[in-house]
């Protein structure tokens, strides 16, 4: 039956060594590498894992893949900025202010992109 194991989330990468350094040195996860066939593993510190695959043709998702709650928004889009991460910036519905942060009173969220263009996003969850 689904759902009496485990789950994890996957998807693909177009360089596994250029992910696992910025997983790794930029968003301090720890991570390894399976072989034969180089699937990247990202340990999410007890909530499981995600694999990242590699595909040499891959197409970066045009939707986020991966969420990380943080507890403060700001903190966590300064810090990964002083990194080097470029925040992505939005308007219309989903408007996001000058560094990149969405506020919509219930969650604040700001969205960057993995070395291969996969949407990733800091989320933090304002409802007490």
């Amino acid at each position: 039956m689904v759902g009496q194991k485990n789950s994890f989330s996957s998807f693909s990468v177009n360089n596994v060594q250029e992910a696992q350094t910025f997983y790794e040195k930029t968003l301090g996860i720890k991570t390894s590498i399976q072989q034969p066939e180089g699937v990247l593993t990202l340990d999410m510190n007890g909530s499981g894992n995600v694999m990242l695959y590699p595909k040499p043709n891959h197409t970066p998702a045009t939707f986020t893949v991966l969420n990380f709650q943080v507890d403060n928004v700001e903190k966590a889009v300064d810090e990964l900025h002083d990194k080097g991460v470029e925040f992505e910036h939005y308007t219309g519905d989903i408007e996001t202010n000058d560094k990149g942060i969405r506020d919509n009173g219930t969650h604040k969220i700001a969205w960057f992109k993995d070395p291969a263009g996969n949407i990733l996003s800091v989320i933090q969850n304002m409802e007490k």
